[in-house]
């Protein structure tokens, strides 16, 4: 009996573990939603210069708590942003003990790039992509049969829009790291990402049309820098290719040496 508890002891250890490590991530959560909350206006108003710069100067509510709950939503937003290091460096502390020293230097590059294209990915969907998907939607607007069309954008409206396109572009500039990691693994190869392209970009316009507005526009704006970047996981595999083929021919020189 006393051996069954025994064994039980490690994976009681890890689950302790895994419990402190949520708690720091909530805990951040928590303080920085505080922060982004006290901050939401300015935050919200930064999120609305592409609305403002296409032309729009008004923004609209019809529910009596709509802008309330949008200031709760954008603060809750901006905190997932901001903690995010917080996240990522529980994970790297909970995992990296179980890793091997190879597996360490292999592994922290990719949790590097993670926030960097995710940081890429957002700023080009709101420095490129929403002006145009904006100017586009609110083009519609003007006279139709005699009768004047205007668009009034409502407050928890257009931070929908602008939060599905920032975090959409986001997730979806991880494709390199995730193909990169998948081959890395072992459970893909250069090969059948190159023999699978036709399928890739397929699931590149399914992922757009998932992860953007329902328009033709938008989807096309995410679906394009997809298949690049699928493209571009292809070449940085390829390089990591190389680099440990050449590391492993040292290795066997040395080794025979």
């Amino acid at each position: 009996m006393s051996d069954i508890d025994q064994s039980k002891m490690p994976l009681l250890e890890h689950l302790i573990e895994l419990r402190n490590r949520l708690l720091w991530c909530f805990a951040a959560l928590a303080v920085a939603f505080g922060i982004c909350f006290y901050f939401a206006q300015p935050i919200y108003g930064w999120l609305v210069q592409p609305l403002k710069n296409v032309g729009q100067n008004k923004l609209i509510y019809t529910d009596i708590f709509e802008a309330f709950f949008v200031q709760v939503k954008v603060g809750l937003f901006a905190a997932m942003m901001l903690s995010f290091p917080v996240f990522a460096t529980q994970i790297w502390r909970f995992v990296a003990p179980g890793l091997y020293r190879n597996e360490k230097k292999a592994f922290l590059p990719f949790l590097l790039m993670t926030p960097l294209l995710f940081a890429l990915g957002a700023a080009l969907a709101y420095y490129g992509a929403m002006p145009v998907a904006l100017k586009f939607l609110l083009g519609f607007q003007g006279d139709v049969g005699g009768i004047t069309q205007e668009a009034l954008p409502g407050v928890g409206n257009y931070l929908s829009f602008s939060t599905k396109f920032i975090f959409g572009f986001g997730v979806a500039f991880q494709l390199p790291v995730l193909l990169m990691l998948l081959e890395r693994a072992g459970i893909v190869t250069r090969a059948q990402l190159i023999s699978g392209r036709r399928y890739a970009i397929v699931g590149a316009f399914a992922i757009a049309a998932v992860l953007t507005p329902p328009d033709v526009v938008s989807q096309l704006l995410l679906a394009i820098p997809l298949c690049l970047l699928y493209e571009l996981a292809i070449i940085a595999i390829w390089f990591t290719q190389r680099k440990r083929d050449k590391a492993e021919e040292t290795e066997e020189v040395a080794t025979t040496a």
